[in-house]
């Protein structure tokens, strides 16, 4: 028996179990989508072609046995550029996170006003959408060759990807602990000490190495625009058709990244840990 008006328990029962049918097929559609757009990606980059795999084996095998054995003879004159490839990773990974610790700050929408977020979000958005080997034409046509074009341009595409890790960030955190302090009658800056501070400094360590990480990668890659470093050295030999000394320095770039791998492992679990 129903009473008018309201509805009966077989119909609530009824609508639930239709909402999540609806909810069921949404997924699937959803999934399916997903499904197609990556399958469209393969077929259109050619992934498919079964001829263009044909030699593709052959040719590895025979460029890596005109590499081997690496040749170091003319390791002495790699310091130089082994510094320059560091000092840009380095400096561009620093003025990025004092850049993207201010815009990040703004973007995040638990922090500041709706209007100011979304217009650090943009700027942030735009600062990221640009490739850093653009952002090395620009630089070396402003300032000229050498590792300060480099440090600018990794600067600048690594405060993009910063400030997004650093918004996200500030807008996880637990707001407790400060609602708590501010009940006390705690200033904002004792809140920021005590209460954001703790929270976030193991991670915004976490995503600054890691992002060290990847810059001196893109060092390297930046020498093909002449901003020196070790990728300059690398470009020529392979212009060179030096596949010898391409693997020496390819050798030497690995042994830097997992040194800088270990340091920053080391570094992550003192914080973390600490945390």
């Amino acid at each position: 028996m129903t009473v008018r008006g309201v509805p009966s328990a077989s119909s609530e029962v009824t609508a639930v179990l239709s909402d999540g049918r609806h909810q069921v097929l949404r997924r699937r559609f959803a999934l399916f989508a997903c499904l197609a757009a990556i399958a469209w990606a393969f077929a259109y980059a050619g992934a498919f072609d079964a001829v263009r795999y044909r030699d593709a084996l052959r040719t590895i095998v025979v460029l890596a046995g005109d590499a081997y054995p690496p040749d170091f003879s003319r390791w002495p004159n790699w310091g130089r550029p082994l510094l320059e490839t560091l000092a840009m990773s380095i400096a561009g990974t620093v003025l990025a996170a004092l850049a993207a610790l201010v815009l990040g700050t703004l973007a995040a929408r638990n922090v500041t006003p709706p209007t100011v977020s979304m217009a650090g979000q943009f700027l942030l958005a735009v600062i990221r959408a640009i490739p850093d080997l653009i952002w090395g034409v620009l630089f070396v046509a402003a300032v000229g060759f050498g590792p300060l074009p480099g440090i600018l341009a990794l600067a600048c595409h690594s405060t993009g990807m910063l400030g997004k890790f650093f918004a996200e960030i500030l807008e996880h955190i637990d707001p407790a602990p400060g609602d708590a302090l501010r009940s006390q009658g705690v200033a904002p800056l004792g809140v920021l000490r005590f209460a954001v501070w703790p929270q976030i400094l193991p991670r915004l360590v976490d995503v600054t190495l890691y992002r060290w990480e990847h810059n001196l990668r893109a060092a390297t890659v930046l020498g093909v625009i002449g901003a020196g470093g070790l990728g300059l050295e690398l470009v020529t030999a392979f212009h060179l058709f030096e596949y010898r000394e391409a693997l020496a320095l390819i050798i030497v770039m690995l042994g830097l990244v997992t040194a800088i791998n270990a340091a920053g492992g080391e570094v992550r679990r003192r914080f973390l840990g600490g945390a």
